[in-house]
């Protein structure tokens, strides 16, 4: 009888090698695919994909629409009119939702496999092969360890930046879609009562500019939308068309919801959040150090007799209304003592820097707790507001106490809504990885001042 015996585990050491074996293996196949693609974009005979092509709305018409001949004419065509919109419950809505195909959600398709989601922890590590001079080193001394520190708490605020416009125009571009359907079916409603003899030009003309606005928002979005992927795109290294269009669909729907409650960070309060930006500043503890001993080198009495100088220039300063005269000091043997220079402009930086950090702290900190409360504010006030007052539009117009213009203008009115719900998260995510930069020890740079791409684009008008 033949015996099979169950071969032993390696031993432990055996099993670490192997391990470190296959992920060195595949840090190198990985490392010679970058090289090859790097080669691949620089090289002018290598075409690439073709970018897909730009699909832009149907710009629609000025052209006045044609009215009945004479009455008996007029009178058929509203009587065929009111017939068609009398098979539907609620009327040209209906009748012109079902003739664009919009009759309901569109089924997924079944075993469809959605591409892999592009978080910010996978974008950030995409962007890093491509950003080798941020890795920090075993032989780095203090200093250069701080500042690769700085520079990849910059690299990483830009990223998140990046990434946060990209969801948030790719979401703008398709609510402005959906804000040009609206507009469309008001000029189509027109459109049609004008062919009936219900409406006369100049109402119609007014729909058609609400469209001709709404379609110019939704261009101006979806320019913003692929301005924004491909800024991203250019972050994580992606060169290829078709990489790039790719990177869109795997972006999220929507930015997450702000947290109840901002907070600075583990650890941190109100009162602490300008110690823990001074501590991450990579020169200051430095500055510090040089600043004691130099102002240690150095008597009281020459200390003293600098500051009696510099008063009494202050004192002497002509008045701001004048020619501009900057101070002035005569003292030569206060000027020719290169200690007493070194210590005063020791001193001058440090609390210049200090002041600048510290600044930055309480206001980056004010900047996320403001954007925190309107992010809120849209989603938990605007938001169920304007939902409330759709639903209470679209009630009356089923009992017939509203028309058909004001059920669009509120569906307009919801869509605008929501975008700027949409931009106040922004905002927030915005202020929040510039807080975490600072923390990191990058200088503060407010978003909330700096230019973006989902700025440019403007709501179509939501009414009459």
């Amino acid at each position: 009888m033949t015996v099979f015996r169950r071969a032993s585990p390696p031993p432990p050491a055996t099993r670490t090698r192997a391990v470190l074996c296959i992920s060195l293996a595949l840090v190198f196949a990985s490392a010679q695919a970058q090289d090859a693609g790097a080669l691949q974009a620089a090289d002018p005979a290598h075409a690439g994909s073709a970018p897909p092509p730009l699909r832009l709305p149907d710009p629609g018409s000025a052209d006045a629409q044609a009215q009945p001949a004479d009455i008996a004419a007029a009178r058929a065509i509203w009587q065929r009119a009111n017939a068609r919109v009398a098979e539907f419950p609620r009327g040209h809505i209906d009748l012109l939702r079902q003739e664009a195909g919009h009759t309901g959600p569109a089924a997924e398709p079944g075993g469809a496999s959605a591409p892999l989601p592009l978080d910010l922890a996978q974008a950030l590590r995409l962007s890093l092969r491509q950003r080798p001079e941020l890795f920090t080193h075993a032989d780095m001394n203090p200093l250069a360890l701080a500042q690769v520190r700085v520079a990849y708490a910059v690299h990483v605020r830009e990223l998140q930046r990046t990434w946060i416009d990209a969801v948030t125009t790719r979401q703008r571009a398709r609510l402005l879609a959906d804000m040009l359907d609206a507009t469309r079916t008001g000029s189509e409603l027109g459109r049609r009562m004008v062919v009936a003899g219900n409406w006369s030009q100049a109402r119609q003309v007014r729909e058609q500019l609400l469209e001709a606005s709404a379609w110019q928002a939704a261009v101006a979005a979806q320019g913003e939308a692929l301005a924004a992927q491909e800024q991203l795109a250019q972050r994580l290294g992606l060169w290829d068309a078709a990489d790039v269009a790719r990177l869109g669909e795997r972006l999220p729907e929507s930015l997450p919801a702000p947290p109840p409650t901002p907070s600075p960070g583990p650890g941190l309060d109100a009162g602490s959040i300008e110690a823990a930006a001074l501590r991450s500043h990579p020169t200051l503890a430095l500055e510090r150090i040089a600043a004691q001993r130099q102002r240690a080198a150095l008597g009281d009495d020459r200390r003293a007799a600098w500051q009696r100088a510099v008063d009494a220039a202050l004192v002497a300063l002509p008045d701001p209304g004048s020619a501009p005269t900057p101070p002035h000091i005569g003292d030569l043997s206060l000027l020719r003592d290169h200690a007493l220079e070194r210590a005063v402009e020791g001193d001058a930086k440090l609390l210049r820097l200090a002041a600048e950090r510290r600044a930055m702290a309480r206001q980056a900190w004010a900047q996320l707790q403001v954007q925190h409360a309107a992010a809120l504010h849209a989603q938990n006030v605007v938001g169920p507001l304007q939902a409330a007052l759709a639903q209470e539009t679209l009630l009356r117009y089923n009992g017939m106490l509203q028309s058909s213009w004001e059920l669009l203008a509120s569906a307009r009115e919801r869509l605008a809504s929501l975008d700027a719900a949409q931009q106040a998260r922004r905002g927030f995510w915005l202020a929040q990885a510039d807080w975490q930069a600072l923390l990191a020890g990058a200088d503060y740079a407010d978003s909330a001042t700096a230019p973006s791409s989902t700025g440019g684009g403007s709501a179509a008008p939501a009414g009459h």
